[in-house]
C-alpha cells in the first residue's frame, strides 16, 4: 500500500507518518516513511522571496528522485509512505498513492505552532503568512488525484478514523 500524507507546515504530517509505520511495523508489516523535505534541492538551486530562501516553493524539492525511489521502493515493502508539503503536487507521484491522508489545520494553529518553532531561528511574519499561501497555492486539497481522508491536526490524532480509511 503507498500512502501520501499532506497539509501545511506543522499540520502533523511526520507525526502521522511515524505513528502509520509503528502500527505497522507492531503488526508484522514492512513498512518505511519517504519525508519530501529530506529531497530538497541544495540551497543554491532553491528560489529565494525577499532574500530568504523559499522552502515553501514546489521547485525545492527534487520530485523526479523521490518518484523514482518510492517507485522502487514500493513493490520492496508492504506500506510506503510519503509525507510532505507537496505530496499532492507532482502528478506522476499523486498517481501512484493507493490511499491519501491529508492532516488540516486552522490558519490560527497553523501561525501559533509556525511562530513558536525556532529549529530555524527567527522568522519574520511576512514569511509566515508566504508559507501560508504557498501550502494555499501547491499544497492544498486542489492538488490531490483521486479520494482522500481529512484528518484534523489540532489534537491528537484519531488513528481509529486514519486506520478504518487506510484499511478499507
Amino acid at each position: 500500500m503507498l500512502i501520501g500524507i499532506g497539509g501545511v507546515s506543522r499540520s502533523g504530517k511526520s507525526t502521522l507518518a511515524n505513528l502509520l509505520v509503528t502500527h505497522y511495523r507492531k503488526n508484522g508489516k514492512k513498512a518505511i516513511i519517504f519525508h519530501q523535505d529530506d529531497f530538497v534541492f541544495p540551497e543554491t538551486q532553491i528560489p529565494k522571496v525577499r532574500g530568504r530562501t523559499d522552502w515553501e516553493s514546489p521547485e525545492s524539492i527534487d520530485h523526479d528522485l523521490l518518484y523514482e525511489l518510492v517507485s522502487e521502493f514500493k513493490d520492496r515493502f508492504e506500506v510506503v509512505i510519503v509525507e510532505g508539503l507537496f505530496a499532492f503536487y507532482d502528478e506522476k507521484l499523486n498517481e501512484l498513492f493507493d490511499k491519501r491522508l491529508f492532516v488540516k489545520i486552522s490558519k490560527r494553529s497553523f501561525f501559533i505552532r509556525k511562530v513558536a518553532d525556532r529549529r530555524w531561528g527567527y522568522v519574520p511574519t511576512w514569511f509566515v503568512d508566504h508559507i501560508w499561501k504557498s501550502y494555499l497555492k501547491y499544497g492544498s486539497t486542489k492538488q490531490i488525484i483521486g479520494g482522500y481522508q481529512t484528518i484534523s491536526g489540532e489534537e491528537e490524532f484519531d488513528m481509529k478514523k486514519a486506520l478504518k480509511y487506510l484499511e478499507a
